[in-house]
């Protein structure tokens, strides 16, 4: 299995993140990643993040603003 994460604007345009993800072994992974960088990929142009697993959405929109 693979998980990955989508990177877009708040209007949904997929956007290249600030900091290039992996492909993760498992959901924890993914998430601790995601947290260690997520101000960063705010920083760098995204808004909002979506979890994939092997091509399926896990869940998101999941906003990067620490406001929202």
């Amino acid at each position: 299995m693979a998980w990955t994460w989508r990177f877009e604007k708040s209007d949904g345009t997929e956007v290249q993140p600030a900091v290039e993800p992996e492909e993760f072994s498992t959901q924890g992974d993914a998430e601790s990643w995601i947290g260690e960088v997520w101000r960063e990929l705010l920083e760098g142009g995204a808004d909002q993040v979506f979890l994939f697993e092997d091509g399926s959405r896990i869940y998101g929109p999941m906003s990067l603003n620490a406001e929202g």
